[in-house]
């Protein structure tokens, strides 16, 4: 993820170059108005309304006033555009505004603007469970939860820690040792520990891994490694299971692969039909383990002993 920090500099610039779209859009209008009326979506559109209200002032001779109702509003002043959903609900619940935004964001990237930050630091992601806290009913200013924001982004920061990490980099590749080695290698009990990107709770359990080599083999670590690169994201199990069996394949393009993982999902627990102890298991076999019977059979007998 990119973070990138917005100056308050940059913020008047985009703030005229909105005000000078909504001056075009003043002449163009069949109604012509004696106030301008701005309506800030509420958090980040509040600064950002009154940055192009002042970007206004210097631009028309006419009143410019920050409404509270968005039915009475000329134009709708939001900080980003991220999914888009915000700008569409205003625009089909209130047609007779038009929306304006300081930035459109663009994919893998965080942006920050300068009320989002304190001290230097950015803040603007505590919001995001701050937000949930008080929807769900809580006074997250009380004591048990005061600190909870900020606790909680540093645990989502290591749960997705495996997006900044490449599966490639780990897997240190050794010919020393594997000229005549030709059987199966086998790392069974795994553990796992991922993010349902569906409901973003865990799933965890414990993964299986064998492969056979061609000449070239892997530090045995770094299989446990490669789990949980790929389990640090946000995860099906299905996808899980073929990335680590597809990593393995193409960095030491062995004789062939087999990955089983066995979880438990929370997601299935703890809501929904709320059964504890089920367990769900998948698998992605390649090369000599879909070829060969006796192999597939093998790798299947060694992880239920």
């Amino acid at each position: 993820m990119v973070k990138t920090i917005i100056s308050n500099a940059e913020v008047s610039y985009r703030a005229l170059e909105i005000a000078r779209l909504i001056r075009i859009d003043m002449v163009d209008r069949k109604d012509k108005l004696d106030t301008v009326k701005l309506y800030p979506v509420p958090r980040g559109g509040i600064p950002a309304a009154y940055a192009v209200k002042a970007a206004l002032v210097g631009l028309i001779s006419i009143p410019v006033d920050i409404t509270d109702f968005p039915s009475e509003t000329d134009y709708i002043i939001d900080d980003l555009i991220d999914s888009g959903m915000t700008r569409d609900l205003c625009l089909e619940q209130y047609p007779q505004a038009k929306f304006f935004a300081l930035l459109t964001k663009k994919d893998s990237i965080w942006v920050v603007f300068p009320w989002e930050t304190k001290d230097g630091a950015d803040e603007s992601a505590t919001d995001i469970p701050l937000r949930l806290l008080q929807y769900i009913g809580e006074e997250p200013f009380r004591g048990g939860l005061i600190e909870t924001p900020k606790r909680y982004i540093k645990a989502w920061e290591h749960f997705t820690s495996g997006y900044d990490q490449d599966p490639a980099a780990i897997l240190k590749v050794f010919e020393d040792g594997a000229e005549t080695y030709n059987e199966m290698v086998l790392v069974r009990n795994i553990p796992v520990y991922s993010q349902c990107e569906h409901h973003l709770v865990p799933f965890f359990g414990v993964a299986h891994i064998a492969y056979i080599p061609d000449g070239s083999i892997v530090g045995l670590s770094k299989l446990s490694r490669l789990v949980d690169i790929f389990a640090r994201r946000l995860q099906v199990q299905e996808r899980l299971t073929n990335q680590i069996a597809e990593a393995i394949e193409a960095n030491l393009n062995p004789q062939g692969v087999a990955v089983i993982l066995e979880c438990r999902h929370l997601c299935m627990e703890s809501r929904g039909i709320s059964q504890q102890g089920m367990v769900t298991t998948t698998s992605a076999m390649k090369g000599a383990f879909i070829d060969q019977h006796e192999t597939r059979a093998e790798f299947l007998s060694l992880i239920k002993e």
